[in-house]
């Protein structure tokens, strides 16, 4: 085993065991990292920080060599900073971004992947200089150190972050450098028109408008949709038209060493598919999996 491999997959955290549960799942799955939402992503109820067992996951995590700097938690689907439509929408956001934050910091977790939003009717520009506006906002908000990570978006619909200079006008127009990054998806960007087929000149492009130093976080995804299709739907490793050794070269170029990867791709009925996943991405062989 790769101990310097990171790589883990989105984790449930639900009743009794919480954090602790998310763990235990991930250990179970033999990960390195992992990713939770703090709660429900389609809502804002939340279950008290103290009632959420942060001491018990993080003593495991600690005795099973965990890079606390490199767990990943994901803010909720209902952010929107580009919204702008009422007051009331854009403090919205704004406040439960806030919220996220402060919960991300509770968990002991550094790094936050943020949808950048949906444009609506508004022009390209004028979203992202919302969005902008939004998360300096929040970030003044925000006595922590937790980095914001905008993640690179598939095209559906009116969504903004659909281009590398998208992003990369997002993140170097926040005033607080130290607390913003990207989350670069697999699936999305492939949907987006992106060839992820020689990573090297990926991450070229990628180093070229954004810059390297910025990436934080990955999501390592198949996609079940053509390159350019602006669709948005995760496949299952080697199951989509991205293909298993083009993300199995991915996810190990040296480049990459220190960034967690994060699967989300489908479960298989009832069955997770994780621990096979991450095994395949281990040993470079890919299997049909079975439940």
């Amino acid at each position: 085993m790769e101990d310097k491999f990171l790589i883990g997959s989105h984790v449930s955290m639900k009743a009794p065991d919480f954090y602790l549960g998310s763990v235990l799942e991930s250990l179970e799955n033999n990960a390195t990292t992992l990713m939770f939402y703090t709660g429900a992503p389609q809502n804002t109820k939340r279950t008290p920080i103290e009632n959420c067992k942060i001491e018990e996951a993080i003593k495991l995590l600690k005795e099973n060599n965990f890079d606390l700097d490199k767990l990943v938690c994901h803010a909720p689907y209902l952010i929107n900073l580009a919204n702008r439509t009422s007051k009331e929408k854009e403090e919205f956001s704004i406040e439960l971004l806030t919220s996220e934050i402060n919960r991300c910091a509770a968990f002991g977790c550094k790094l936050l992947v943020l949808h950048p939003g949906m444009r609506l009717s508004y022009p390209v520009e004028e979203a992202l200089d919302y969005i902008v506006d939004g998360l300096n906002r929040t970030i003044e908000n925000c006595d922590n150190d937790v980095i914001i990570c905008i993640e690179t978006m598939a095209g559906k619909g009116s969504e903004v972050g659909t281009t590398f200079e998208e992003i990369s006008y997002i993140v170097k127009h926040v005033k607080n450098q130290s607390r913003i990054g990207v989350c670069l998806d697999t699936c999305h960007i492939n949907d987006a028109g992106y060839d992820l087929s020689n990573s090297d000149a990926l991450l070229d492009e990628f180093d070229r408008v954004i810059g390297l130093n910025y990436l934080k976080v990955i999501h390592l995804n198949d996609s079940k949709s053509i390159r350019g299709s602006r669709k948005d739907r995760h496949a299952n490793l080697g199951k989509g038209t991205i293909g298993f050794n083009t993300l199995y070269q991915f996810a190990h170029n040296k480049r990459l060493i220190d960034i967690p990867k994060i699967l989300e791709t489908p479960w298989i009925g009832e069955f997770s598919p994780y621990k096979q996943e991450i095994e395949m991405l281990r040993t470079g062989k890919w299997f049909d999996i079975e439940k």
